[in-house]
């Protein structure tokens, strides 16, 4: 007979929000700021066409995902990868192209956010990013992530640029807000839904605002690295982490295994 504890696994189609994820989630986030900038500024293909690719992957990889209803640590990451360069794309476009603003932009994305998850909320009866069942759920789940992905990119941008803060800055102070966030998770009982959805959107604009930290020229702040070498380094450490991730996945489900025979 099957535990309840291997049910929920294979049921559950997202990973487990553990150091491992978060160490992949920035990796994703911060190639997400360099690649896009890569499409649209290096390779000069331009906003709107970065877009159409990325959000066209997106939504092909998405339909995979949801058609195999489990999870697969590869395609997972893949998808959420395409959604913070397809973010990152529509940011700049709003604030470049549209000339909205980064505080415009910013206040756009974040009203987004919030009518998604309350939609969400009144649908699913939760807004818990690890347990996620239903193809219903899940698309609830990656369109918050892509809206999230993309105001996390508008608010790095507003500190960085808009408050005249520097790459270099906004990124040390998104990290002790960070660390505050993760002291509130281990020592307070503030609800761990609320603390992971400040910890998402805000892990965004630390990778956008360490990846303009990186590929920026000198004379606006950054090290001048550029985005194609930039993004290659953070492509490496995302597929190294993805695999280890992959082989956790893995052991995770053999002792769920041998639990069940047992």
């Amino acid at each position: 007979m099957n535990t309840g504890s291997e049910q929920s696994r294979i049921l559950n189609r997202v990973p487990q929000i553990i150091l491992i994820y978060w160490v992949i989630k920035i990796a994703s986030t911060t190639l997400g700021e360099t690649g896009a900038d890569m499409f649209s500024m290096t390779f000069n293909i331009g906003y709107a066409a970065t877009i159409l690719i990325f959000m066209s992957l997106f939504l092909v990889l998405l339909a995979i995902k949801l058609s195999i209803r489990r999870y697969e640590p590869i395609l997972y990451w893949l998808v959420f990868t395409s959604t913070a360069i397809a973010g990152t794309a529509i940011s700049d476009f709003f604030d470049r192209t549209l000339h909205m603003g980064y505080t415009v932009g910013s206040l756009v994305l974040l009203s987004a956010l919030i009518l998604i998850l309350f939609a969400w909320k009144r649908s699913e009866k939760t807004i818990a990013v690890e347990e996620i069942r239903t193809n219903k759920a899940e698309a609830f789940y990656w369109t918050a992530f892509l809206v999230a992905n993309t105001l996390g990119t508008a608010a790095g941008d507003f500190l960085a640029d808009e408050l005249n803060i520097g790459f270099l800055h906004s990124a040390i102070i998104i990290s002790v807000i960070l660390l505050l966030i993760s002291l509130l998770h281990y020592f307070t009982k503030i609800s761990g839904v609320i603390l992971f959805w400040f910890a998402f959107v805000l892990t965004r604009p630390f990778g956008a605002t360490f990846g303009d930290l990186l590929t920026k020229p000198r004379d606006h702040g950054g090290l001048d690295f550029g985005t194609i070498g930039t993004s290659l380094f953070f492509f490496v450490i995302l597929v190294i982490s993805v695999l280890v991730e992959s082989r956790l996945e893995k052991q995770r489900n053999a002792a769920l295994a041998r639990v069940e025979v047992a």
